[in-house]
């Protein structure tokens, strides 16, 4: 389907009139006008800044622009994932003026009729949300999986700083001489009983490319992930095939407790910077699994990787199975002394048939 700048958005019976809107495909010159249009979105945590030229560079994704009087007034990521299955709908905004005229709906409602053109196959289309589903939401989505969202604030340096003093599992580390040391062992043998402390949990393991492509092409981890979907960085995928290669192209840190039989799997990106300021950086940490302790080491094992270079300040976003959450966000205000930015909230995977 071709676009063209003077192709003017379908009407919908239900939105308000929108004569006037043009859509067109964006390309990287549009960079600085999109920004312009996002200003303090997200609080200045906006992840499309660092995002916006690998887009660009991706084959299956279309970015398309929702413009008035030629200026830009709305965009939306579609991609198509899922061995062309599924349109994965992201970075959906719009300019505060043009809130509440009926924009985004008839942005959405083009970006599927334009998919559906290049992609006959396409059977439905997902997102990623974090606010609070209602009845009407239902009525349009199903529900796939949610995940609990624990985001916490610090800086690196102070991080770093605690981590030396925490063992592998998160336990205090206490230094001791060889000479108390010995005086303690021989002090407990002769008063204390014999009960054995937890053995440790396994150390994360790091997956290569053929592990993760041997991972996500059999069964190993389906009975770890939530209805048999990894959800990497708010982008839900099958376990299908033609999935690997995009995951595989990613800058993802996989870690499972065993790469024969994992019980909890984790990925994590690279940290990126966000606009709110110079020495600002968002972390997010896909994490699947119920094993508690197993989830507290993986954790671990991603701040002590990913911060061990950072200076400046840190949003880190784990997300998790839901009656984890009040777990780990104790562990993270009093083991790791971390700021609790939000209290409880959901990441909802949702699909609608694209017809």
């Amino acid at each position: 389907m071709k676009i063209e700048n003077s192709l003017s958005a379908p009407q919908h019976p239900d939105a308000p009139s929108q004569a006037g809107l043009q859509f067109t495909v964006a390309t990287e010159e549009d960079f600085d006008d999109i920004m312009a249009m996002s200003q303090h979105i997200y609080g200045g945590l906006d992840y499309l800044p660092t995002r916006y030229t690998d887009w660009m560079q991706e084959a299956n994704r279309t970015v398309v622009l929702a413009r008035k009087q030629g200026k830009v007034i709305a965009l939306e990521s579609v991609c198509v994932i899922d061995d062309g299955e599924t349109m994965l709908v992201e970075g959906l905004r719009v300019a505060p003026q043009e809130r509440g005229k009926g924009v985004a709906g008839e942005l959405l409602r083009f970006c599927s009729q334009l998919t559906k053109a290049k992609y006959p196959e396409v059977k439905v289309s997902r997102l990623t949300r974090d606010d609070q589903l209602g009845p009407k939401d239902f009525q349009k989505y199903r529900l796939i999986t949610k995940q609990g969202i624990l985001l916490v604030r610090f800086r690196a340096e102070d991080l770093k700083l605690r981590l030396a003093q925490l063992g592998p599992d998160g336990n205090e580390l206490s230094p001791t001489s060889p000479t108390s040391s010995s005086s303690s062992s021989s002090s407990t043998t002769s008063t204390t009983s014999t009960t054995s402390p937890a053995p440790p949990s396994p150390p994360p393991v790091r997956l290569d490319s053929a592990d993760i492509q041997r991972l996500l092409t059999t069964d190993l981890l389906r009975h770890v992930l939530p209805n048999g979907t990894i959800v990497q960085d708010w982008q839900p995928f099958k376990l299908l095939p033609g999935n690997v290669d995009i995951l595989l192209k990613k800058d993802i840190d996989w870690a499972v407790d065993d790469a024969d039989v994992p019980t909890v799997a984790s990925l994590c990106t690279s940290p990126f910077r966000v606009p709110i300021g110079e020495d600002w950086y968002y972390l997010n940490i896909d994490m699947f699994g119920k094993a508690l302790p197993l989830v507290r080491r993986q954790y671990l094992e991603h701040l002590r990787r990913h911060t061990a270079t950072l200076k400046g300040h840190v949003m880190c976003q784990l997300f998790l199975d839901t009656p984890l959450w009040k777990p780990m966000a104790e562990f993270c205000r009093q083991v790791l002394r971390v700021e609790l930015v939000k209290e409880y909230t959901e990441q909802c995977v949702v699909e609608a048939d694209v017809v």
